[in-house]
């Protein structure tokens, strides 16, 4: 992979872990939905995990993605640029990654800007843009574009957050539950007083 020495011995073994989680159906989900979130002007990579890499390596597509779930003019990226400096690329990941932090990403479901920039763990890159089409979905704002039918391979990547599921029970189903032991609780199942002695008197063993 780009940008990345060989590994050997168990930082190898480590490697080849992390990269066994990369999905390539996953990738052409996202591909799908970035390229429909940010408009037609965005070119379309080639498949497989190291083209997935060079096409968000710049931070452009990333930035560009951000901004489209923001209305017209508030962006949190001011300005997007393409530049071939290692610097300015890692800048732009990194706004991307504040960005998405303050849209509701929770910090531990953000990849490190290293783990794109240097294909260390495109995995996790993966997993970070399907929590951020998933909450951007659950926003229901209007500004997400595509299907977030959960059943259509093609927007997977868009589940919905599990919504709380409030159930009305009875009065009387309520009460009878109340005389219910939960297993918690342990059970009283095959349990007798045979053998037992009344309090003070001694036990008799034969």
């Amino acid at each position: 992979m780009a940008n990345r020495g060989p590994s050997y011995g168990l930082s190898r073994e480590v490697q080849q872990k992390i990269d066994r989680q990369y999905d390539p159906e996953l990738e052409q989900v996202l591909v799908r939905w970035i390229l429909a979130q940010c408009g037609g002007d965005v070119a379309q990579p080639a498949p497989g995990r190291d083209s997935f890499q060079q096409w968000l390596k710049d931070g452009t597509v990333l930035c560009r993605l951000i901004n489209s779930l923001h209305p017209r003019g508030q962006g949190p990226v001011a300005k997007i640029q393409a530049s071939a400096m290692a610097f300015k690329q890692m800048e732009q990941i990194s706004q991307f990654l504040q960005a998405a932090e303050r849209y509701g990403i929770a910090a531990t479901d953000i990849f490190q800007t290293v783990d794109l920039w240097e294909g260390k763990n495109m995995a996790c890159v993966q997993r970070t843009l399907m929590n951020l089409g998933s909450l951007a979905v659950a926003k229901g704002d209007g500004l997400f574009v595509g299907d977030p039918n959960c059943g259509d391979a093609d927007t997977c990547h868009a589940r919905r957050k599990s919504q709380e599921n409030r159930r009305v029970f009875s009065e009387d189903k309520l009460k009878e539950g109340q005389s219910v032991i939960g297993l918690q609780m342990g059970t009283n199942r095959g349990a007798s007083q045979a053998g037992m002695t009344g309090y003070g008197m001694p036990r008799q063993i034969l």
